[in-house]
């Protein structure tokens, strides 16, 4: 995978797809910052993993809620690296209820943590990036934002905003030869889903065409297609990794 800049910050990245996904991306040579909220020791463990296997990275904490706390760890990237050259947002979470049971204070925590938070990552970095003229956004969003789900009224509109803004950047950022896209992954073998009963994954298992969840690695390889310069003429697209479950 060919890569034109050096580094990568990985928003979430303590565990889950986001520790894979930085570690894709230090296998194919980028610096990758490894940021995290509350997982500082896991942090450090992806980025000691990323180091024993020759590459190189930087743990770098803060809340990407937090407006303020975005814009400064972008900064530091900026005046450690001299650029920001891609980003991956990624970080997220969830607050599920059926929506008559939903107040809005649960809604919205959802909402400024999975859409609000990625549109300042997403205009924090055209800001550096157009200086060079030259960057690359993934924007990790969900099957749910497409399909909707029972019980995720909060989760499917964060979802479903990331990928209509995602668009949105594109066609602002593409003059400056910065390109912005998403991805939407179905069911992905984690450590949440580890948690589910054999039970519920099979019924699961049973919608997914392949017949199989996907692996984190899976993801992380469509990132870093998505960022590299061999997708250097795909900008406002959604990429579905989710094994077939949604065609549409």
């Amino acid at each position: 995978m060919k890569f034109s800049g050096k580094n990568v910050l990985v928003t979430g990245a303590s565990r889950g797809i986001g520790s894979e996904i930085a570690k894709g991306l230090a296998g194919f040579g980028l610096k990758v910052w490894v940021n995290y909220r509350s997982g500082a020791e896991a942090a450090e463990k992806v980025k000691a993993e990323i180091i024993s296997a020759g590459g190189e990275a930087e743990v770098i904490g803060f809340d990407v809620s937090d407006e303020a706390a975005f814009i400064e760890g972008i900064k530091t990237i900026v005046e450690t690296d001299g650029e920001l050259a891609y980003l991956v947002n990624n970080a997220g979470i969830t607050n599920d209820k059926l929506a008559l049971r939903m107040k809005n204070e649960d809604f919205m925590s959802v909402i400024n943590a999975n859409l609000t938070s990625v549109f300042t990552g997403c205009r924090e970095a055209m800001k550096v990036m157009r200086k060079k003229k030259f960057g690359s956004v993934v924007n990790i969003a969900s099957i749910v934002g497409e399909t909707g789900n029972a019980g995720q009224t909060n989760y499917a509109a964060s979802k479903g905003g990331v990928i209509a803004m995602t668009k949105s950047f594109a066609l602002e950022a593409a003059s400056s030869g910065i390109r912005y896209n998403t991805i939407t992954p179905g069911f992905i073998a984690t450590d949440m889903t580890d948690e589910l009963s054999d039970e519920i994954k099979a019924g699961f298992t049973a919608k997914i065409p392949m017949g199989r969840f996907g692996d984190a690695s899976e993801v992380a390889d469509a990132t870093a297609f998505l960022l590299s310069d061999h997708s250097s003429y795909i900008t406002g697209e959604t990429l579905k990794v989710n094994g077939g479950m949604n065609m549409a």
